[in-house]
């Protein structure tokens, strides 16, 4: 899948593919609908896939520091998904005001002149433009006069509710993660490179693996049971740590994974942690160890949830 970083970047090879837009955060199985649909679309007219979508993400331009939805999925983590899906181009733009004030016509025009598409693909609540004037249907009625034609997907349901990203949100926030992974079609993860910390696990008998939190918000925090991916040839079972370690007065947030009965080395190496049981919440301890004495019984009970979900 090739990256397209804003106007400038499209060029004739991108022309003509087919599209679907939208900002895509979690990748549930309503986003993979639309793709699904876009793929069919794709084959019928011989025509490469894209996905257009957005950075940062409307809200997160639009809404108050601190008020926006918390990030499903990183850009890195779309992008596997999308990968995986067949996609052949990511089209990505900054999203701010050029984009904002852009009419509903401007932005059908943006897709019929400049990418020249046959077709577009959309959820059945798109909304885009100035004041989200360029709804579905008035991006069909422009589609019309510029040649490219709409297709709508209906939402997509489970056991009777609309899967959406608030939805997984919800169910992460209360560490629901069988239905977040019934409306993901997947477990819910995280993905990114390992980088160096201050070795405070390692001295607490605790290596970790530290990855740094690319969203501006994330759904969930606590102690987890987890899975990692990328360190063996298969899933490790491990413990996990996604807070700001207020007993050491950490200030930022960070995803501290130790992968029990692993001595290789991960530096820079990128790995994805899955998230399988929360055990708690994060807490300040009055001293170090008193929090080793509770790590140990973390990871006692981690590995125990861990062998019951083989």
């Amino acid at each position: 899948m090739e990256l397209i970083r804003g106007l400038n970047g499209l060029n004739d090879r991108h022309r003509g593919s087919v599209v679907t837009i939208g900002t895509f955060d979690g990748m549930h199985l309503g986003h993979q609908a639309l793709l699904a649909r876009l793929r069919e679309h794709g084959r019928r007219l011989s025509r490469p896939l894209m996905v257009l979508t957005f950075e940062p993400t409307p809200r997160e331009f639009l809404l108050a520091e601190g008020q926006a939805p918390a990030r499903l999925t990183s850009c890195r983590e779309r992008w596997r998904v999308l990968e995986r899906l067949g996609c052949d181009f990511l089209w990505l733009l900054r999203f701010g005001p050029p984009l904002r004030n852009l009419s509903g016509q401007g932005f059908a025009e943006l897709l019929g002149k400049a990418l020249q598409t046959p077709l577009v693909v959309v959820g059945h609540d798109f909304r885009f433009g100035r004041n989200g004037e360029a709804t579905a249907a008035a991006l069909a009625a422009a589609g019309q006069r510029l040649g490219f034609e709409v297709d709508v997907v209906p939402p997509v349901t489970v056991a009777g509710e609309r899967v959406s990203s608030s939805g997984v949100r919800d169910a992460l926030a209360r560490a629901d993660f069988g239905q977040v992974s019934r409306w993901l079609g997947r477990p819910y993860s995280m993905t990114g490179r390992v980088v160096a910390g201050n070795r405070l696990g390692r001295n607490l008998g605790f290596p970790t693996a530290n990855l740094q939190i690319e969203r501006r918000r994330v759904p969930l925090q606590g102690i987890f049971a987890v899975r990692v991916h990328g360190a063996a040839p298969a899933p490790l079972p491990g413990v996990a740590s996604l807070g700001t370690r207020p007993t050491v007065d950490g200030e930022h947030l960070l995803l501290e994974a130790h992968v029990f009965d692993f001595a290789g080395d991960l530096y820079g190496r990128e790995i994805e942690v899955e998230f399988v049981a929360k055990l708690r919440e994060e807490e300040r301890f009055p001293s170090l160890d008193a929090l080793v004495a509770q790590m140990h019984r973390d990871a006692a009970q981690a590995r125990a949830m861990l062998r019951d979900r083989i």
